[in-house]
């Protein structure tokens, strides 16, 4: 059982991983906002025919319920895609990591934790900080080479990074992983009141919805179909949302939730494996040390204390 439910959960974050470049290609056929909008409605479809018979159960506690969780996985997948458009796969999917990092950073403030949740200790602040120095040099290169008046200094390299050249795409990615770390918190304080099937139609539903309201005030919508984003989004809606909310749901009831969540550091690994095999995307020392202080921070987060569960935050 347990082999299982690790292989399944592998399974998901290699889909995840690999979505990013996916969508990445499919935006060139489809604005952000109706890519999410045709993803989150079909996916919603699909739930609501293998869940039908959790209809009836629902009641209005759980639509409210529904709508808060709904609203945070909305905006978080509003933020990614549009700053996806922006940015690179590989870059995109380690700052959508840093959920897993500003989860227990939220937890300081005694409102946002969920009962019976501890504060965070030092590893947390101590991988905030890693995964920060890791952003910096992942979205920003070194200042260019100065010429000093002193010998000892002549060519040298700004240790400073160039903060005037991260991408906004950059910037909207954060916002996405600020975005899923309220979606987890809302997820932590709201799941255990409501059973997974109701939860997991009406988060969906909801975001729908909010993505449908929010598309005329962030784009001008335009698509061209293609079968290139056809089968992205059959993939982004069936595996990675459907089928990848039901298979982590399940995961969780078998597995230590710091388990789940060292699974989930693995998503930016796949994306990279994924973006230098069929994009051709490579990362530099500088960005590639990044990369690396992102994970470490994540890893130091998980290994050490884990506050409460995370949320699933497919790309």
């Amino acid at each position: 059982m347990r082999a299982r439910a690790y292989l399944l959960m592998i399974f998901v974050v290699a889909v995840w991983g690999s979505t990013f470049v996916l969508v990445k290609n499919a935006l060139a056929d489809v604005t952000p906002g109706v890519f999410n909008l045709a993803r989150m409605a079909l996916a919603f479809a699909l739930l609501a025919v293998a869940y039908h018979r959790a209809w009836r159960g629902i009641r209005w506690e759980q639509v409210g319920a529904g709508a808060i969780v709904g609203f945070f996985l909305a905006a978080g997948y509003q933020f990614q895609t549009t700053g996806l458009a922006r940015t690179t796969p590989s870059k995109s999917a380690f700052i959508t990591g840093l959920v897993v990092v500003l989860v227990p950073l939220f937890s300081a403030i005694p409102w946002l934790r969920p009962p019976g949740a501890r504060p965070p200790r030092w590893n947390a602040y101590t991988g905030a900080a890693l995964a920060f120095a890791g952003i910096v040099l992942l979205t920003a290169p070194a200042q260019a080479r100065t010429i000093a008046t002193h010998s000892y200094a002549q060519n040298a390299v700004a240790l400073l990074p160039d903060l005037s050249s991260i991408n906004f795409g950059d910037v909207l990615t954060f916002g996405c992983a600020v975005g899923f770390a309220f979606h987890c918190i809302a997820l932590s304080h709201l799941s255990p009141r409501v059973p997974f099937q109701p939860l997991a139609l009406l988060q969906i539903g909801f975001s729908a919805v909010f993505m449908a309201l929010s598309l005329p005030l962030i784009e001008h919508p335009q698509i061209h179909l293609t079968m290139r984003l056809g089968i992205a989004l059959a993939i982004a809606a069936a595996l990675a949302t459907a089928a990848a909310f039901s298979i982590q749901s399940w995961a969780q009831s078998v597995l230590p939730s710091t388990h789940i969540a060292l699974l989930l550091t693995l998503e930016p690994v796949f994306a990279w494996l994924t973006s230098f095999l069929f994009a051709g995307e490579r990362l530099g020392a500088r960005p590639a040390a990044g990369a690396v202080l992102i994970l470490a921070g994540i890893a130091l987060t998980e290994l050490v204390s884990q506050p409460h569960l995370p949320s699933a935050h497919e790309a």
